[in-house]
């Protein structure tokens, strides 16, 4: 049976809400099961949460894979078991730190970063997630990995005053924990730091502006118009070039089967498919969206030269 929605839909995560409550809150709204989100957010930190539906959720890894942009409030001062304010304080110090201090510690993390995850994060070690050994007083070794930050603005002036409070606008590939760049820049001024708040503010293409919430995905879906804001999953490939495929081949198409350069709509043709095709365009490896001659999309296919064919990526029709 084919999903009622198919397609990427930017949520409003907000406080409170694991990524995971969210995807099954969704489920409840759209009454399909086909739904997944493309990269975790902490129960407390709000903002962009794409999540696919139906044929969309083959994107999930593609999605996840994207870089992401966030703000986050920085304290200070203060060391916590999670490296969040939601933690156990650990430890207390003080806070000697001028703005010229704090702008050069934070500089240091932009570019590639050896980052070792927090005991408080949902990766699996030997089974088990750490958050899981962390709850039970149990503490292992981490292998740090590398991240990449390609930007870090201070957004506040560096002016810390009594709270020791910064903000940061973060700019980063994906697994960076924001939380422990917060933890790992208290470090370097030697006085600890733990996140206050973190907001993500964009993923790839996907941001906070156009962010909603599940109650606004309820409003939607009860006046008939919710099909304006999710979309389509071609929408991260149109990059890509497009080529059209003649009505007579679309047996191909519907079955995933690979097609050939004499399949595809005439250069120039009558009507709304009106391409021309540059031989250039077809080498070996090059990617295409793919759509049928009355523009249904139907994936994207790969080119490969010593076969002549175009063979199915990724596939996303639905009959």
């Amino acid at each position: 049976m084919a999903n009622k929605y198919n397609g990427l839909i930017n949520i409003y995560k907000e406080p409170g809400f694991t990524s995971n409550d969210v995807v099954a809150k969704l489920r409840g709204i759209l009454k399909q099961k086909k739904i997944g989100h493309t990269g975790t957010l902490d129960p407390d930190a709000v903002g962009v949460l794409v999540v696919c539906l139906g044929t969309g959720t083959k994107l999930v890894e593609m999605l996840t894979d994207h870089d992401k942009e966030y703000i986050a409030v920085c304290k200070l001062g203060v060391t916590t078991d999670t490296q969040d304010m939601s933690g156990t304080v650990v430890d207390s110090r003080e806070v000697n730190v001028t703005g010229e201090q704090l702008r050069e510690a934070v500089q240091a993390f932009v570019g590639d970063y050896d980052q070792i995850p927090p005991m408080y994060s949902a990766i699996k070690q030997n089974g088990k997630k750490l958050y899981e050994l962390a709850r039970e007083g149990i503490e292992v070794e981490r292998k740090p990995r590398k991240v990449h930050i390609s930007a870090i603005t201070i957004l506040d002036d560096e002016h810390l005053g009594d709270e020791h409070v910064f903000t940061m606008e973060v700019k980063c590939s994906k697994g960076t924990y924001i939380r422990t760049l917060c933890h790992d820049i208290g470090l370097s001024l030697g006085c600890g730091a733990a996140m206050a708040q973190l907001a993500r503010t964009r993923v790839g293409a996907f941001g906070i502006d156009t962010a909603i919430p599940l109650s606004k995905v309820e409003e939607l879906r009860d006046n008939g118009t919710l099909m304006d804001i999710i979309e389509s999953p071609e929408y991260i490939f149109r990059d890509l070039d497009a080529i059209h495929v003649k009505t007579s081949a679309r047996g191909l198409l519907e079955n995933g089967n690979s097609f050939r350069k004499d399949n595809l709509v005439d250069e120039n043709p009558d009507g709304v498919n009106d391409t021309e095709y540059d031989d250039e365009m077809f080498k070996e490896g090059n990617e295409f969206r793919v759509y049928g001659e009355d523009g249904t999309f139907f994936g994207i296919y790969r080119y490969s030269a010593k076969k002549k064919t175009f063979d199915v990526d990724k596939f996303f029709f639905e009959k």
